[in-house]
């Protein structure tokens, strides 16, 4: 009995020896990752009551949803820590509010600054009463020094990959011009443009575009 008792004891110890190994080398080759611990923030845009552009049935809430989705596994895949604004269809205003959409952008601002996030990216889609405008558009806002910087390495991203890219431009809109963290708002392209439109629907397109912004983040905040 005290044989069998003292092999029990020494397998439950090498098996604690092997796991222990394991998990070392596991959080090792981690920290090799070049996002490992970094804090990020995705921002799905609109959501809930507020469906944010649209063509016929297509709407922007869920489109920013998918690739946000998509882009967190990408940053996460890559040692990111990742916060999103929301996960599902809704917003987050409280029934209470009376004025719901700075509510809900209130509440977004506050959940990025909770999370001392290194970096915010909100996604959201564009529309242009000329249907030919489309393409990638990255807009910023000097209240961070940063701000221009990662606007300029995300477009120059998109660009090397061959996608359509717009001028950076600033904007002077609420959530943005209230957030200390840096960040940007990227529109990934055009409702309002079909081959946009066609694009952003496909899985393949949602996975390209977030691979581009995580390499473009690799890239911004690499020593």
């Amino acid at each position: 009995m005290r044989r069998m008792k003292y092999k029990i004891s020494l397998l439950v110890f090498l098996l604690l020896v092997v796991f222990s190994l394991s998990f070392a080398q596991a959080h090792n080759k981690s920290r090799e990752l070049p996002l490992f611990q970094k804090v990020i923030t995705i921002d799905p845009g609109h959501g809930g009551r507020d469906p944010g552009t649209r063509y016929g049935k297509i709407l922007e809430k869920d489109l920013n949803l998918e690739i946000s989705k998509a882009l967190e596994k990408e940053l996460t895949k890559q040692g990111a820590i990742v916060f999103m604004t929301r996960d599902q269809d809704e917003d987050l205003s409280s029934k209470y509010d009376v004025r719901k959409k700075r509510s809900d952008l209130y509440r977004r601002i506050k959940f990025i600054e909770k999370n001392k996030s290194d970096l915010y990216l909100s996604i959201h889609l564009n529309w242009y009463r000329d249907y030919y405008y489309g393409g990638v558009e990255v807009l910023y806002n000097n209240i961070n020094k940063d701000n221009k910087r990662l606007s300029e390495i995300l477009t120059s991203e998109f660009s090397k990959n061959k996608i359509k890219t717009r001028k950076n431009i600033t904007t002077d809109l609420y959530l943005y011009r209230n957030t200390r963290v840096p960040g940007v708002l990227i529109e990934c392209g055009f409702l309002s443009n079909k081959n946009d439109r066609y694009l952003l629907q496909t899985k393949e397109y949602q996975k390209k575009i977030s691979k581009i912004i995580t390499r473009g983040v690799i890239n911004y905040l690499k020593p």
